[in-house]
């Protein structure tokens, strides 16, 4: 026969025995729970701090940050709450910032000078068929300076033929002399240009005879039109008139055309009729543009020639030449 098993005698602890006699309301609360302070549950407590900028804006603003936060993270909050509130107005002075610029462009464009129309206007240049030739046979005529100064003139021919609306196609030939050579001591970039041909050869074994014209002012025979599948030759000689008509002779003996421009027809200068390498290729250009000779040489012509249009007087107060001086521009071209 099983007896029921003796219960065992409960022993209050003293503990137990503080509790129990302590009057309250609420159930048993565990010694442990009830001796410790009260501390939000970790779930409660990440949800408090999930967005600290979302309890500074339901603030008023002067609202303290809580005291777990530094002084660095506060500053922080606040700027990134002034920089989302201002993004509408960042991105409103963005697009009036490209609103002006876009009328200054326009602006800049309508009340632009001739120069800067010309570059606008680039796109539409159409190059020329016609042919330029700088025949550089010349330097053994020449001491050193005066080649320096064809060298120039070369130079302000390439730099107008760029900027040109109808650029020719430009050729420099030296055949029998040394000018290439003497060009690359003085300038090291000279082989490096763009759009001119540099040829040892003479212009004859590049052309044929028949296509060839040179400018030269002696000649009788006057250029009335460009024809522009014609090569037309320029004489490349600075000598400040040491050597006339030497041009001239040098078409004659090698059998080729030869013209000068019709200078005479539409201006009158106080010298002789020879103008520099550039000038004569300068007029050329500006020929091609204007299809007016008057124009083309008034447009091109220095001061210091003292030309004016032909039967009017000779009144330097009253007819102001837009060319430039230039004291390199002695030569017998034309």
């Amino acid at each position: 026969m099983k007896y029921p098993a003796r219960a065992e005698k409960q022993v209050r602890k003293p503990s137990q025995k503080l509790m129990s006699e302590t009057p309250t309301d609420s159930p048993e609360v565990p010694m442990e729970n009830a001796l410790l302070p009260e501390v939000p549950d970790a779930e409660g407590k990440a949800n408090s701090n999930d967005n600290p900028a979302e309890r500074l804006e339901a603030g008023s603003g002067k609202e303290e940050c809580p005291e777990s936060m530094s002084k660095r993270q506060r500053k922080k909050l606040l700027k990134q709450k002034q920089w989302e509130e201002q993004k509408d107005l960042r991105r409103q002075k963005r697009k009036e910032k490209r609103q002006k610029r876009k009328l200054e462009r326009q602006s800049k464009l309508d009340s632009s000078s001739e120069g800067n129309d010309r570059k606008c206007m680039r796109r539409e240049v159409v190059p020329s068929t016609l042919r330029l030739i700088v025949d550089c046979s010349f330097d053994d005529l020449m001491v050193l300076k005066d080649v320096k100064k064809l060298h120039k003139q070369i130079q302000r021919c390439y730099a107008e033929n760029r900027k040109a609306f109808h650029p020719v196609q430009f050729y420099l030939t030296s055949h029998g002399g040394q000018l290439k050579t003497n060009m690359n001591e003085n300038d090291k970039g000279w082989v490096n240009w763009k759009d001119i041909q540099i040829r040892t050869e003479h212009y004859s074994e590049l052309i044929k005879k028949e296509d060839l014209v040179y400018l030269t002012s002696d000649s009788p025979d006057v250029l009335r039109e460009l024809d522009e599948k014609k090569a037309y030759v320029i004489g490349g000689l600075v000598d400040h008139n040491h050597h006339k008509g030497i041009t001239y002779k040098k078409a004659v003996e090698q059998g080729i055309g030869h013209a000068q421009l019709p200078l005479g027809n539409f201006v009158k200068m106080n010298s002789r009729k020879v103008l520099a390498v550039n000038h004569v290729f300068e007029i050329i250009l500006a020929y091609l543009e204007k299809r007016d000779w008057k124009e083309a040489f008034f447009s091109v012509l220095p001061q210091r020639k003292g030309a004016v249009p032909l039967g009017e007087a000779n009144d330097s107060s009253k007819h102001t030449l837009s060319g430039k001086e230039d004291e390199d521009n002695d030569s017998d071209s034309n």
